[in-house]
């Protein structure tokens, strides 16, 4: 049953996570870098505090009380994410929501699934999946035949990429009316997917803070099993991180732009505005809130980071047919885009299946 639930979480997770840039589509008269910064005010600044507090008693005393170096650590993997974080909406512009998020994810998943358990074959921690116990088990080989097959995935979508550029000819508006850019789209999405692994590197670095929740909560609930909510508390340090990458590039980006009189620019629907990018800030948050559960019940190692990105990819194709991102393209290059999309929804259950195996 906790299989199952684990699985569930991480789909609400991907879901969210897949969805959160729908209210950006719909700001009008703001510049890029004005509606990203005010939704990033409320997914790394504001929500992230407002959840432990709502879920974890003392969350301030935990992380005020955890060493400067397990800090340290984690607010740097948050400044590296932030990067991986920004050109994940610069990929996203360029590219439509379907194929930008296949690219950073598919790079993020390999990166974010295999590194830790590289660092741990190394250094041994209780609790955490090396790459020995992935190639020497029969759950881990299901789990890296997953990624195998995630990452076919996200070439088939990758190709269909390059099928949709040739199809319009090389324009950069596609026919849902976002910009499509596919040299400079690729190239912002593969160093986001590379940098946005470093989430899952925070959270393990942060990890002595989520033990910490755990023990406590468990200590106040005896016979119920591991706490759901435990890396909220990371949550907030990683974010701090994120939020000084992402603050800091977009005020530039204002003062480049001339843009600083989005904010207060009554020729546009302001409050809606500010609206719709709250709503995509929160939603953009509530990935790793359920993200933390799913983890909880799967483990923090590759099986849950894997399935997370998988169930993003999946939900962000969807959404880019929906969009219709995918319109004016010749019938191959849509099959082909379908065929990326199914590819991912195997390694989803192959990777659920290994994870059974285990349990």
């Amino acid at each position: 049953m906790g299989v199952i639930l684990g699985v569930i979480f991480h789909f609400i997770g991907g879901f969210a996570s897949g969805s959160f840039y729908m209210p950006y589509k719909k700001v009008k008269g703001w510049s890029w870098e004005s509606f990203w910064i005010v939704g990033g005010l409320f997914s790394w600044l504001i929500v992230p505090p407002l959840a432990a507090y709502l879920t974890i008693p003392g969350f301030g005393t935990i992380i005020s009380n955890a060493s400067s170096s397990v800090l340290g650590a984690t607010f740097v993997m948050g400044l590296l994410w932030g990067i991986g974080g920004l050109t994940y909406g610069l990929g996203v512009r360029y590219l439509g929501v379907s194929l930008g998020s296949s690219i950073i994810l598919g790079l993020c998943s390999v990166f974010g699934a295999i590194i830790p358990s590289i660092y741990y074959y190394f250094n041994k921690t209780e609790g955490k999946d090396t790459i020995s116990d992935l190639t020497g088990t029969a759950w881990g080989r299901w789990v890296l035949a997953g990624l195998f097959v995630c990452v076919i995935g996200i070439i088939i979508c990758g190709k269909a990429g390059s099928m949709k550029d040739k199809d319009i000819g090389g324009q950069h508006i596609d026919a849902s009316g976002s910009e499509f850019k596919i040299v400079k789209g690729l190239v912002v999405s593969i160093i986001s997917g590379v940098l946005s692994a470093c989430f899952s590197f925070g959270i393990e670095a942060g990890t002595s803070m989520g033990i910490v929740a755990n023990d406590v909560w468990k200590a106040a609930n005896p016979g119920e099993g591991e706490f759901l909510f435990r890396n909220n508390v990371i949550f907030v340090v990683i974010l701090w991180g994120g939020l000084t990458t992402n603050l800091i590039w977009c005020l530039i980006l204002n003062a480049r732009n001339k843009s600083f009189g989005d904010y207060t620019n009554k020729q546009t629907p302001l409050l809606k505005n500010y609206i719709l990018c709250a709503l995509g800030g929160t939603t953009w948050f509530l990935q790793f809130f359920f993200y933390g559960m799913g983890e909880s019940k799967l483990g923090n190692g590759p099986s849950s980071w894997i399935l997370h990105m998988s169930f993003i990819i999946l939900v962000a194709n969807v959404w880019g047919l929906v969009l219709k991102e995918w319109k004016n393209v010749s019938k191959k290059t849509t099959r082909t885009i379908i065929t990326g999309i199914f590819v991912i929804i195997l390694s989803i259950l192959i990777v659920g299946f290994g994870n059974s195996l285990k349990s």
